[in-house]
């Protein structure tokens, strides 16, 4: 079996897309000291901000995700990557967030995607969910880091500021020990290994 197909590599572009929209809501572009008004204007406006959330937002679900396929792939399982759909429409728990978004729906409701593998033992089925939380973790320390120990350039400091905090509250939000989240697998798993 291939590290990743084809369909996955579409799911991935279409997460990363919608994703960059939905948090384009949220995460607003603004210019940087020294910057030019007249080509920051100048460019197409929804593209830009959709690319700016799509920096921000998109790693932290898309390496998420990725972690647990690699780390389920580790244990010998057979994992696929896919975007949500909703009542079977392919991508419609994207088009739904983005509807309600339009509609200004106060809660916002966002899955980003999910990893589906063949079954495993307790211990590695904890593994594996506990693979996309700790990689989300790990953005943040990486990007607090970068600003702590003045790693990148001081422009830089808000987005990937931005991009760390996401990162860490996707780390809390998955560990929650509640049916359908990450940490309620980590959790189930870790019972079953040992009790």
């Amino acid at each position: 079996m291939p590290i990743i197909t084809l369909p996955e590599i579409v799911d991935i572009i279409v997460m990363t897309v919608a994703i960059g929209y939905i948090f384009s809501k949220f995460f607003r572009r603004t210019p940087q000291e020294g910057y030019d008004p007249l080509t920051y204007y100048r460019k197409n406006t929804l593209v830009e901000d959709i690319k700016y959330g799509a920096m921000i937002a998109a790693p932290a679900v898309v390496l998420h995700e990725l972690a647990h396929k690699f780390v389920a792939m580790g244990f010998g399982a057979s994992a696929t990557l896919h975007a949500p759909s909703f009542f079977g429409i392919p991508y419609g728990m994207y088009l739904l967030v983005i509807l309600l978004i339009h509609l200004n729906f106060p809660i916002l409701f966002f899955v980003g995607g999910y990893v589906s593998h063949t079954a495993l033992p307790p211990l590695a089925s904890s593994m594996v969910a506990f693979a996309g939380p700790l990689t989300n973790l790990l953005l943040w320390l990486i990007g607090m880091s970068l600003i702590k120990y003045k790693l990148i350039d001081r422009k830089y400091y808000m987005t990937i500021g931005m991009m760390a905090k996401l990162n860490l509250f996707f780390f809390a939000f998955n560990m929650i020990p509640i049916p359908g989240f990450d940490g309620f697998h980590v959790f189930r798993g870790l019972i079953q290994a040992f009790l």
